[in-house]
């Protein structure tokens, strides 16, 4: 269905610019620089050097990792895409179902067996919220654009885009500030100096200690009651 922001008539391009696909993906212009390094995006320079990214490969990788939105084409006057819609949470008759919605956690980790560990903590202990996993930091970019959760959990050593990186691109967006970080890791103390300039006031779990700390970390984030949209 075409979007309410875009002219019905206007027909959609064959190819973005690349700030064009970040407003599409709610990802960083930087972040679709490095997809397009990867050849994860198909793209080729006008003779004046500016890169042109293919509206198919776009659309391919958005579906790919199901996200909404690659169908439209950003108008220069419109605003970024807003996340993609989910169906509603069922509530406590006095709740009002347009105002509430689930806690969302999104853990960017590559390991499946923390995936599944945090996974079990946030089951047992936050039956409430909903737990969100990307595989790696460019999914979780999308993912975070998409979902905007209360909590971010994200493991330094991720593929493709390290976790010190991802957080450092987190922080340009400001719906980043609603979001409360907590870092995991296999690294020690001073395995994790070289990353120190973007751990400086993050909550820092080290991974053997999960178990036992998670749950009073996420007890103090997530919110008690219903969150408002």
């Amino acid at each position: 269905m075409q979007s309410d922001k875009f002219p019905t008539e206007r027909q959609a391009p064959d190819h973005y610019t690349t700030l064009e696909v970040a407003k599409i993906l709610g990802m960083a212009v930087r972040s679709v620089q490095l997809m397009v390094d990867r050849n994860e995006l198909e793209a080729w320079k006008t003779p004046g050097g500016h890169r042109r990214i293919s509206r198919t490969s776009v659309e391919r990788w958005a579906s790919a990792h199901g996200l909404a939105g690659a169908d439209s084409a950003p108008s220069s006057s419109a605003p970024p895409l807003a996340p993609a819609t989910r169906p509603p949470v069922s509530r406590a008759p006095s709740a009002t179902p347009a105002s509430v919605r689930t806690p969302q956690i999104l853990l960017i980790e590559d390991s499946v067996h923390f995936q599944n560990l945090v996974g079990l903590i946030v089951k047992q202990h936050f039956p409430e919220a909903a737990l969100q996993v990307a595989n790696d930091g460019i999914t979780g970019l999308a993912l975070y654009g998409q979902i905007q959760p209360e909590v971010l959990i994200v493991d330094i050593l991720l593929p493709g885009i390290d976790g010190a990186t991802l957080i450092t691109t987190l922080r340009s967006h400001p719906q980043f500030a609603r979001s409360y970080l907590i870092v995991v890791t296999s690294l020690d103390e001073a395995q994790r100096e070289p990353y120190a300039f973007a751990l400086q006031g993050v909550e820092v779990i080290h991974k053997p200690r999960l178990v036992a700390e998670l749950p009073a970390v996420l007890a103090a984030c997530l919110p008690t009651g219903p969150v408002t949209s």
